[in-house]
């Protein structure tokens, strides 16, 4: 069986770098934002081309931190509307309710998956103070265009960058430098990943970064000195030592990612499977291949009896999960359609020329 992602040989690859760092993290006897927290900090926000990087808990975290960081700026408050896609990964959305802003639904682009600045100012209203852009499946959003009109309305930019470390656009400007302030996930399975939980906000509003210092560590301005209502949202020490080993071969990886996918695009040849949009460009990472596929089932099927393993990312819309049973009436059909037909493919930069020729003969079968 070819794995979806074997995330096992994937992390074997730093496995002396990682026991190199795990001993130097014994030996420190510092385990809480230490210098390995501070020391990533510092080359993610270098890489990012950022002047502020803070290591935090979770990418869902995050995206909650950065609106609490503006609501304590005064920046929101609760009951602003926060224009998102619709189609992204639940957590997008929660974190805006979670602080008790109101997300605003809009519809991607069916080719990119991600949202348009069209679709954006059909929404805007008179309580829209932000927009959340989400580089779905590692694909930058079109932020040229997304920023003329978040300045236009004045809003917010914030990018959720989760699954696109290291895109980059035509400028060389990589995710997490396009808006406001942005949100990271090292979830293991990202293409820099942790070995566990890990994220971080990448921003250059210096007013912001200090801020979001505070309330990731109980609000603290020093030792039980607590200025702000925070909690504990800090990246671990250890994942940070790890993740600095994996981010020197972030570029490569995500290179070799490309290389899979443009097999893909060109030797894929069955007008069942339709297959995402790409330009050629640095502006995708391929974190996921996601192809469209009317008889989703049947073709998953028929790839497991032929020893591929795929997944789907997602099959609920958000605004049809239960959780959000007050967005159960929302009509988005673009947004629909994507969910009960997508289907993402293996891809990784551990996967072999072979897995990937057998991959597209069986797909060219079906």
């Amino acid at each position: 069986m070819i794995k979806f992602l074997d995330l096992h040989k994937i992390n074997a690859r730093f496995e002396t770098e990682f026991q190199e760092q795990f001993k130097l993290f014994l030996d420190s006897g510092y385990y809480i934002l230490g210098t390995g927290v501070s020391g990533y900090e510092n080359n993610y926000a270098n890489y990012c081309g950022v002047k502020h990087c803070i290591g935090v808990s979770n990418g869902f975290d995050a995206l909650v931190l950065i609106l609490k960081g503006y609501m304590q700026l005064g920046k929101l408050k609760k009951g602003d509307e926060v224009i998102v896609p619709a189609n992204t990964f639940i957590a997008s959305i929660l974190a805006i309710l979670e602080v008790g802003l109101t997300p605003i639904f809009v519809e991607p682009n069916m080719d990119t998956f991600n949202m348009e600045a069209s679709e954006v100012e059909k929404n805007v209203s008179g309580k829209t103070k932000a927009m959340m852009v989400v580089h779905l499946y590692g694909q930058l959003s079109e932020m040229d265009t997304l920023k003329r009109v978040a300045k236009k309305y004045d809003l917010l930019l914030v990018e959720d960058a989760a699954q696109a470390q290291g895109a980059t656009n035509d400028l060389g400007k990589r995710a997490g430098s396009l808006g406001d302030a942005a949100a990271f996930s090292f979830y293991p399975a990202k293409n820099l990943g942790a070995l566990g939980d890990g994220g971080a906000i990448t921003t250059d509003d210096d007013e912001l970064a200090c801020v979001l210092r505070q309330l990731r560590n109980y609000g603290t301005i020093s030792k039980y000195e607590n200025e702000r209502l925070g909690a504990n949202n800090r990246l671990d020490e250890i994942q940070a030592l790890f993740l600095n080993v994996k981010l020197q071969k972030l570029d490569e990886d995500n290179e070799k990612r490309r290389e899979v996918a443009k097999r893909y695009i060109s030797e894929v040849e069955n007008d069942k499977v339709k297959l995402p949009f790409y330009d050629g460009s640095k502006n995708h990472i391929f974190h996921l291949f996601v192809v469209m596929v009317e008889n989703r089932e049947g073709f998953i099927q028929y790839l497991k009896e032929n020893e591929v393993e795929t997944l789907i990312h997602y099959p609920i819309a958000p605004h049809r999960q239960k959780a959000l049973e007050m967005f159960n009436a929302l009509q988005l059909p673009i947004t629909e359609r994507i969910h009960e037909t997508c289907v993402s493919l293996p891809i990784s930069p551990v996967m072999d020329d072979a897995d990937v020729t057998k991959i597209i003969n069986v797909i060219n079968g079906f």
